[in-house]
């Protein structure tokens, strides 16, 4: 029986045990946890490896920042907001939104950004900071372990730029507050209510414009009182932080080694930073 069987067959387990109908479930996404639309109950379930420790995180805090009215995918209402387990598997409930439009123009991307920003500011939580993830990737770059196909002159300048540009940005000393921590597209919903965060598992405590950096810059655009100076330097830390990501042994992301190589050479030819989206539509030839 495969991960993903395994997974499926978990997260049907545990809809079951609590009442909702679950006879089919579609994969809408797979990375390190398995995103699912279980029908007829019409339940998202996310499901991971147990030992997830994230996932608890992630629910505490939707339970807040829905009570602060942020602009957050919900939890499963008709079940009690906690982390379930299952033969292997830690699972989370959550409400199925049916997409609407594809597309959320950037003023209501950085409006909902900006909305999610200022619930974040009224819930105090214990987090990671933004120099945590830096360390995670400065250790899948450190170690050729972890990261065997990096080649050893790629390998010294993404350390050197992870290093560089963390002591950079602390050096700013920028007020920090609680962020979404990758709030790009593949993390925002489109809905009948209007774009929704999710995956919140990433979250840390940071200056708003290491959040700006992972999305488009007519979104940027739109949200006030933006730090240029400060928001280029996030954008290289961005750019640098999922290259490691991507030289990561194990990464499944369709093309991920093109896509590192694509984003050391924009961390090679300098400035203007182009935004993840960017280095994406390069790649695709757009």
């Amino acid at each position: 029986m495969t991960d993903i069987t395994r997974a499926i067959a978990a997260a049907t387990s545990v809809a079951a045990s609590l009442d909702l109908p679950a006879g089919d479930a579609i994969v809408l996404h797979n990375s390190n946890r398995v995103a699912l639309r279980l029908t007829p109950c019409d339940v998202l379930a996310r499901v991971a490896p147990a030992g997830h420790e994230a996932a608890q995180f992630e629910v505490e805090l939707a339970v807040r920042l829905a009570r602060a009215g942020c602009p957050t995918g919900l939890l499963e209402p008709r079940v009690e907001p906690r982390v379930y387990t299952r033969d292997g598997f830690t699972v989370t409930l959550w409400t199925y939104y049916e997409p609407v439009t594809p597309h959320t123009s950037p003023a209501d991307y950085a409006k909902a950004l900006e909305q999610l920003h200022a619930g974040m500011r009224e819930v105090d939580v214990p987090g990671q900071r933004f120099t945590d993830r830096i360390a995670e990737a400065e250790e899948v770059v450190a170690h050729p372990a972890l990261s065997p196909e990096l080649a050893g002159a790629d390998r010294a300048f993404l350390s050197g730029r992870l290093g560089s540009l963390r002591r950079a940005i602390e050096d700013r000393g920028a007020v920090e507050q609680l962020l979404h921590g990758e709030p790009h597209p593949g993390n925002v919903l489109a809905t009948m209510n209007g774009p929704l965060f999710i995956d919140l598992e990433t979250c840390c405590r940071g200056p708003v414009e290491f959040d700006l950096a992972h999305v488009a810059e007519a979104v940027c655009a739109h949200y006030p009182n933006v730090d240029q100076g400060l928001l280029g330097e996030c954008r290289q830390l961005v750019l640098a932080m999922v290259a490691a990501w991507r030289w990561k042994r194990g990464d499944q992301l369709p093309n991920g080694s093109r896509f590192g190589e694509e984003l050391l050479r924009a961390l090679r030819e300098g400035p203007p930073w182009p935004t993840l989206d960017t280095v994406a539509r390069r790649l695709d030839g757009g």
